[in-house]
């Protein structure tokens, strides 16, 4: 492995810009992208240099194991401009360490950290223009890897592509969500791979959540597979409850993403004297702290929204709607977090990653 002082980045610039034909006061998550991409592939045994290239279409054989078997793996994360033009990522090692646990598990060679953290920042410095000023302003990050080799033999492949691709995004807003706690689908099995972030964990999540959709929910609560008495995730998202002033989250597993923003709430949490209980929640436990009037909020948690509150719940039939706080656990961590992310509070946790010039 090359050292970091050796790795050099094969870098072609896109002829023009995009940008000035992008009107980022209306964006549409996901949907835009910028100037370039970060491309490296795995070949003979090794990953090679890494190149920065216009973004654009890729070409792959019909033949390639990533149609056939699902070999994909991503990552979200997302890059801020401060006040004084300071670029900066959200705890990015985190992101690094899971997307190779995620590739691990699905037989995809690790990719060296090397190559990640100075690729990224190449890319990052190529397109900070699409970089924005101004609260809940971002750069979306994506990370992924895919299998490459032809063939339809069941068997991991043996040549593979990393890229990182970005998206500019504003401060994310759903509207009202109300979701549906599963009865009968599962996200994940023990054994499995809900802990990873594979590609076919979400496809397989679009079904359930299209019939939900159908009943007037917006998302799913997925309950455990061996019993479905147990909650564990919201749609993409790591779940938070709040019953009085206690806030409730499912321990991680295999079966359980180990969401960033999720554990950086739990500290946050914990430096506000917010209680928090990581353990098993049952479908029950809060159905009955609806019914009583103990159940005040429930948010998920993830990268695209930091904090996606919960208007309610359908359970059986029933549907039992939250109480509207002026004082909530999710808007306040959710500031004291962005505020982190944009540079304009103290980080005591480290978690600030500089995108240095």
């Amino acid at each position: 492995m090359k050292n970091d002082a050796t790795i050099r980045i094969d870098i072609v610039k896109a002829p023009s810009s995009k940008i000035k034909s992008v009107d980022f006061e209306n964006l549409t998550f996901g949907n835009t992208f910028t100037d370039h991409m970060m491309v490296c592939d795995y070949e003979n045994g090794e990953w090679q240099q890494p190149k920065i290239r216009p973004y654009g279409p890729i070409e792959l054989e019909p033949s390639a194991k990533v149609f056939h078997y699902g070999q994909a793996v991503f990552e979200g994360m997302k890059a801020f401009r401060d006040n004084d033009d300071t670029i900066w990522m959200f705890r990015p090692e985190e992101n690094f360490n899971r997307i190779n646990k995620s590739s691990k598990r699905l037989a995809i060679p690790e990719f060296p950290k090397e190559y990640f953290f100075k690729s990224l920042e190449a890319l990052l410095k190529l397109d900070k223009d699409w970089i924005k000023k101004g609260f809940g302003n971002s750069l979306y990050i994506r990370p992924f890897v895919i299998a490459t080799e032809p063939g339809v033999s069941a068997s991991p492949g043996k040549n593979y592509k990393f890229m990182i691709i970005c998206s500019p995004a504003q401060s994310y807003y759903t509207g009202e969500v109300r979701v549906k706690f599963s009865e009968e689908f599962s996200r994940a099995a023990d054994g499995g791979v809900g802990f990873a972030k594979a590609a076919g964990n979400y496809g397989a999540q679009f079904y359930p959540t299209n019939l939900a959709k159908e009943e007037g929910f917006q998302q799913i609560i997925w309950t455990d597979a061996n019993s479905h008495e147990f909650l564990e995730e919201a749609g993409t998202m790591n779940i938070f409850f709040r019953v009085n002033d206690k806030l409730l989250t499912a321990p991680i597993s295999d079966r359980i993403l180990d969401g960033i923003t999720r554990k950086s709430l739990i500290a946050m949490a914990d430096v506000y004297d917010i209680p928090v209980e990581v353990r098993k929640i049952s479908v029950k436990e809060i159905v009955e702290a609806a019914k009583d009037g103990s159940l005040k909020e429930i948010f998920g948690a993830g990268t695209a929204a930091v904090i996606n509150p919960i208007n309610g719940f359908g359970y059986k039939g029933e549907k039992y709607e939250l109480p509207k706080l002026t004082e909530s656990y999710a808007s306040f961590l959710k500031d004291k977090l962005m505020k982190i992310q944009y540079n304009l509070a103290e980080d005591p946790f480290g978690w600030r990653y500089e995108v240095k010039e």
